[in-house]
């Protein structure tokens, strides 16, 4: 499970382009918190503290505590040239709250699978699930093995065995995860040799 997240923030007492651009001088990230029937608020993080936040690599299905405020992450802008965070919208939740994130998935037992020992490749359709899950529940990742895997299969999500208490967001359809197919080398290896094939018998004519 998710750990809470901490992060300090400070009231932003203007808003706009100019101010906010300023504040960005000054190592500072424009944010604002919205949901719960409450007026949004508009305040502002330290850069730094939200970069080491982001580099856990779980920040968006983590709870944050802003100012003791619990917090869901829903937007991270990024400068298109620096790449650096230029604005981030949190959503309040309460503590047990129905929460749609997008969880990784991380595929294991790969040394069990027959298809993938035979050379094939897994081909990752889908790098993480979107669920909906209690606020306090939220999995850090999920996983998914590859035991018994072949060329050829293909995993659903109907295959997949959630947490307690999670469920997927998508519901209309059994959508594919990942498949395991014939390395490249192989089937080009096999269209050539179809090639020769067809070349043979149209020659025989």
């Amino acid at each position: 499970m998710s750990e809470s997240l901490t992060l300090s923030a400070e009231t932003r007492e203007q808003v706009g382009k100019g101010a906010s651009r300023l504040l960005r001088r000054e190592g500072r990230v424009p944010a604002v918190i919205y949901g719960s029937k409450q007026d949004p608020a508009s305040i502002h993080v330290s850069e730094r503290e939200l970069m080491k936040l982001l580099h856990t690599g779980h920040f968006m299905n983590s709870v944050v505590m802003v100012n003791g405020e619990r917090t869901l992450p829903k937007d991270v802008a990024f400068d298109v040239v620096s790449d650096r965070p230029i604005h981030v919208d949190f959503l309040r939740i309460s503590e047990h709250a129905s929460v749609h994130v997008n969880v990784p998935i991380v595929f294991v037992d790969e040394e069990e699978s027959a298809g993938i020992k035979r050379g094939g490749v897994l081909n990752v359709v889908r790098h993480e699930l979107e669920l909906i899950v209690d606020a306090s529940e939220i999995p850090d990742q999920i996983e998914i093995s590859l035991k018994g895997v072949e060329v050829g299969d293909s995993i659903h999500i109907s295959a997949v065995t959630l947490p307690k208490g999670a469920t997927s967001a998508i519901t209309d359809r059994d959508f594919t995860i990942a498949t395991v197919v014939a390395p490249s080398a192989l089937k080009s290896s096999e269209g050539d040799s179809q090639d020769e094939a067809t070349e043979g018998e149209a020659g025989g004519e």
